[in-house]
């Protein structure tokens, strides 16, 4: 619950355990925790319901991390990258620290959306691969748990990403991929350095025929 966020991290292997223990985690290094940085990040913790936020003041965490004082960390285990927003300046508020972590919360498995298209565009793997389904259908959440269960197959090899048929930012998309919304779900897979991409329906998913997919463009 935002009642428990942040999470205080007074020693490293509680603060490793944390990190380890989350796709993505956030821990703000204010040597004052009362500081108007860390009111700001205690304020963009509440508003990010399903990204774990911690909190050090202690110098054996700030130095073993090598993190500078008043600095959120973003750590994402899913590709073993690490981000850092320097709070200093007073500049960075709960605003900009909330689009900072959607920016860069890249995880097994990414919403596409206008705000996280920065972060999927950044990101250093070469190949994506899209779900292109309705959200809002039943067979919804199972579909979800198949291809997240094939995301850990590929993690930091292949970027897997959602895309919800029903928005209409996502509208180009389809028409990049050539489907109508009659053909879906789809599986499309894309290498970014050459555009090049192949495109399957699928009805039902499941872990075999991701793979089967992925295998066959990879090689």
């Amino acid at each position: 619950s935002t009642t428990d966020k942040p999470i205080l991290l007074d020693n490293i292997p509680d603060a490793e355990a944390f990190i380890s223990g989350a796709e993505v985690a956030v821990i703000g290094f204010f040597q004052d925790a009362q500081s108007p940085g860390a009111e700001q990040f205690r304020r963009a913790a509440g508003q990010v319901a399903e990204v774990p936020f911690g909190l050090s003041s202690s110098a054996a965490v700030l130095s073993h991390y090598g993190a500078a004082e008043n600095t959120a960390v973003l750590f994402r285990t899913v590709d073993n990258d690490r981000r850092d927003l320097d709070m200093s300046s007073g500049e960075v508020d709960a605003k900009k620290l909330t689009r900072f972590v959607r920016m860069n919360e890249l995880r097994l498995v990414t919403e596409y959306n206008p705000v996280t298209a920065i972060g999927v565009m950044q990101s250093s793997l070469q190949f994506n691969l899209l779900l292109i389904t309705d959200k809002m259908s039943p067979k919804h959440p199972e579909r979800m748990r198949k291809f997240r269960a094939a995301a850990e197959l590929y993690k930091g090899k292949i970027l897997f990403i959602l895309l919800d048929s029903n928005l209409q930012s996502n509208e180009r998309v389809l028409s990049y991929f050539q489907l109508k919304k009659s053909q879906l779900p789809a599986l499309a897979i894309f290498h970014t350095p050459d555009d090049e991409h192949e495109v399957v329906a699928v009805d039902d998913i499941s872990i075999e025929r991701v793979q089967d997919f992925c295998n066959r463009f990879l090689q």
